[in-house]
């Protein structure tokens, strides 16, 4: 196992955390895929979005893998009118991860960071360690403590 940054960060703040591998599949980067890989239940697993709002600029939400966000809510939530996913070819040089690694912990920024509220029916939640094929396990309060990030509704239902 890799110690990756996401991890010396959560050490270092004493957060207690899990990790779990998997095998990456470069035609199937998906978190549902990543879910099966794992053998968890699909809703306890987050994909992390980076987006971009027409006043607020960049934010970050964490969703279920097999969710799909609601922009309108989303902007509602921001302050926006319009919200948009950021182009894969941003993203590194936005966070610092690539697709399939992105992590909520530990961006090149601190954005503004929301968590889907089905986190909060789980005792921990499955996130990126910010590396393919890494995971974090961590309990969805202590991580929106340590990103400073929210819990609302954004997915759409």
């Amino acid at each position: 196992m890799i110690k990756t940054n996401v991890m010396r960060m959560l050490d270092k703040a004493g957060i207690a955390y899990d990790t779990k591998e998997y095998t990456v599949d470069e035609q199937d980067l998906s978190g549902s895929h990543a879910a099966d890989m794992l053998g968890v239940d699909h809703g306890s697993v987050f994909k992390t979005l980076v987006l971009k709002g027409d006043k607020t600029g960049y934010f970050v939400c964490c969703i279920p893998v097999d969710a799909e966000l609601d922009l309108k809510k989303t902007a509602k939530l921001t302050g926006d009118k319009k919200v948009e996913m950021i182009s894969v070819k941003d993203l590194q040089s936005v966070t610092g991860y690539i697709r399939g690694g992105c992590s909520p912990v530990g961006m090149k920024k601190q954005f503004p960071t929301w968590i889907d509220a089905s986190a909060e029916n789980y005792p921990d939640i499955v996130v990126s360690a910010g590396i393919r094929g890494q995971q974090i396990v961590i309990a969805p309060q202590k991580l929106a403590a340590f990103i400073r990030g929210n819990f609302a509704s954004l997915t759409l239902n």
